[in-house]
């Protein structure tokens, strides 16, 4: 814990508040403001603590999936760059297309049947 801590005090020194840091993860601060409105009821209907509890639940197990897909995505990015820059070689792998000869069949019938029509007028 005292590593994200660190971390946080780092990228403060860097300039950087907490509104700018969640700028650049839209999804996450979209969830952090549902649950900032659960805590202050913005919508009104929150009137027993059970119902308080089960809705910040839900958000903070929402919060905790954006988090870890957003981790997930950033790491990703960073294996890719990686790969890329250690084996410049390496292609990105591509959909494979189908082998045609059904379609290429087809067309090259319907292309010598229609030149049988241009050949006997």
């Amino acid at each position: 814990m005292s590593q994200s801590v660190s971390s946080t005090e780092i990228d403060s020194r860097a300039g950087k508040s907490l509104e700018e840091r969640l700028s650049a993860h839209p999804q996450l601060l979209a969830r952090i403001e549902a649950l900032l409105n659960v805590v202050e009821n913005r919508a009104g209907d929150i009137e027993q603590a059970d119902l308080a509890e089960q809705r910040v639940i839900e958000e903070v197990r929402d919060i905790g999936q954006k988090a870890l897909s957003s981790w997930a995505e950033r790491q990703h990015q960073k294996q890719v760059r990686l790969m890329r820059q250690s084996h410049p070689q390496a292609r990105k792998p591509l959909k494979k297309n189908s082998t045609g000869t059904a379609a290429l069949e087809s067309l090259s019938s319907k292309s010598s049947s229609s030149d049988k029509g241009k050949e006997n007028p």
